[in-house]
């Protein structure tokens, strides 16, 4: 983890000159900056995570499968990076987008580990295969949309990746997974100060697009476990701002593929929150999300489950509820 934040913000000193000239994302009406930022930073987060990948194995063996499996999510997160660097410089049209996104997706689905089932005895392979595709696609653009404001990012992938490192070292998951967990937590870290209100650098797509594919095949590891309920409420504030935002758009009739400002944290900020504020305020509740995921994952009794998951579900509406609420002064 260590290795992986340093190498981060070292690859962020490196490349913001040169994402400041070719890769600048200029304030529009959707925007939540106002000035014009370098975005490219998710390059520095992937490629600081393959580089403690590759120091750490060269250290500690890891069983058969592990590498292959790395290797191939690996190869995923790269290729989806490039779309979303393609699409960061000139933007593709969605059908292409979307169709380019599930060959990624169904790639590391297929390839990774294809012996991973998590409803053997209730569905067939290729109805689960087709329903974790479309869960992948889904948590991919769902990183996507919930990237756009400092620091949110962050303060999503951090208290679930640092989980799920904890776990692969508990052998609640296979080491390859933790490690992969606790190397993008890392690169996460080094990027966190480039990115820090108001950021001197963003993501991009060609960030939070592979962050979205990692991100989606870490909790499909964990939910392989028989930790269901944990992978659901690690992730829940953006699975629930983003699904619940497409609804209401689905139901004005707007075209739900384009930009906007309609998701709950962007509410916030129009309704009096400062950007500090609605971070921290989501970065709190995915530290209680991350407690209640480990409670689940501890006490794996029913009851424990729905009592987590409950709690989970509360807190999130609460806090959207919050933001959709105006108010006078942020404190």
């Amino acid at each position: 983890m260590l290795v992986a934040a340093f190498a981060a913000a070292g690859f962020c000193v490196v490349l913001r000159p040169l994402l400041q000239r070719y890769a600048l994302a200029r304030p529009n009406a959707r925007s939540s900056h106002r000035i014009p930022t370098p975005q490219g930073g998710g390059i520095a987060v992937l490629a600081s995570a393959c580089v403690a990948l590759a120091l750490a194995s060269l250290f500690v063996p890891l069983e058969m499968q592990a590498p292959r499996a790395l290797l191939v999510v690996g190869t995923g997160a790269v290729a989806l990076a490039v779309v979303g660097a393609v699409d960061d410089i000139r933007p593709l049209s969605a059908s292409l987008r979307l169709l380019l996104q599930a060959l990624c997706i169904g790639f590391v689905l297929w390839q990774a580990d294809p012996a991973l089932r998590l409803f053997p005895e209730f569905m067939p392979l290729a109805v689960e295969r087709g329903l974790a595709l479309l869960a992948g696609l889904w948590f991919v653009n769902l990183v996507n949309f919930i990237d756009g404001l400092d620091w949110m990012t962050v303060v999503g992938f951090v208290p679930f990746t640092v989980l799920l490192a904890l776990c692969g070292a508990a052998g609640v998951l296979d080491p390859g997974t933790g490690w992969l967990a606790a190397a993008l937590c890392g690169g996460l870290i080094g990027f966190a100060p480039f990115n820090r209100p108001v950021a001197r650098l963003f993501l991009g797509d060609v960030g939070s697009l592979p962050l979205g594919l990692i991100g989606a095949y870490l909790l499909y590891r964990l939910a392989g476990t028989g930790a269901f309920a944990a992978a659901i409420i690690l992730p829940l504030y953006a699975i629930g701002d983003a699904t619940v935002t497409l609804l209401r758009r689905l139901a004005r009739g707007e075209r739900v593929w384009e930009a906007h400002r309609s998701h709950f944290y962007q509410q916030a900020t129009v309704n009096g929150f400062s950007v500090p504020g609605v971070v921290g305020r989501v970065f709190v509740l995915n530290l209680i999300l991350a407690g209640l995921a480990a409670l689940a994952i501890a006490m794996p009794q029913p009851a424990v489950q729905i009592g987590a998951l409950a709690a989970a579900l509360l807190l999130t509406a609460g806090l959207m509820r919050l933001f959709a609420c105006p108010r006078r002064v942020d404190g």
